[in-house]
C-alpha cells in the first residue's frame, strides 16, 4: 500500500487550499480513509475521515464547517481530497493521510501547510 500526499503550501489567513492523497496497491473497498495533522511541537491529531462510499464523514471540531473531505474510488486505488477553506494560522501543520486496513494504519509522507500573512 502506498499513500502520496500533495497540495500543501503557503497560504494567507482566510485562504483556501486543497490537499490530495493518492493511495494505491490494493483494493480500497470498505477502507476508511482519513487526514491527520501535526503542528510543530504538538502531537498528531485527527482532522477528518470518510467511509468507502463517501456517505459517512467525520470532522474534528476545530475544522468543522471549514474543511470538506471527499474521495474518488477506482478498482485498486483511491484519491482522497481535503478541501480547506477559511484557513487560520492554527491550521499550520504537516498533514498526513491514513488508511485503516485490516487493523493496521498506513500513513502517507505528509505535506506541509503554512497559514501566514
Amino acid at each position: 500500500v502506498q499513500l502520496q500526499a500533495s497540495g500543501g503550501g503557503l497560504v494567507q489567513p482566510g485562504g483556501s487550499l486543497r490537499l490530495s492523497c493518492a493511495a494505491s496497491g490494493r483494493s480500497f473497498r470498505n477502507v476508511v480513509m482519513a487526514w491527520f495533522r501535526q503542528a510543530p511541537g504538538k502531537e498528531r491529531e485527527f482532522v477528518a475521515r470518510i467511509s468507502w462510499s463517501g456517505s459517512d464523514t467525520e470532522y474534528a471540531d476545530s475544522v468543522k464547517g471549514r474543511f470538506t473531505i471527499s474521495r474518488d474510488n477506482t478498482k485498486n486505488a483511491v484519491t482522497v481530497d481535503l478541501h480547506m477553506n477559511s484557513l487560520k494560522p492554527e491550521d499550520t501543520a504537516v498533514y498526513y493521510c491514513k488508511a485503516f486496513i485490516a487493523g493496521l494504519d498506513y500513513w502517507g509522507q505528509g505535506t506541509l501547510v503554512t497559514v501566514s500573512s
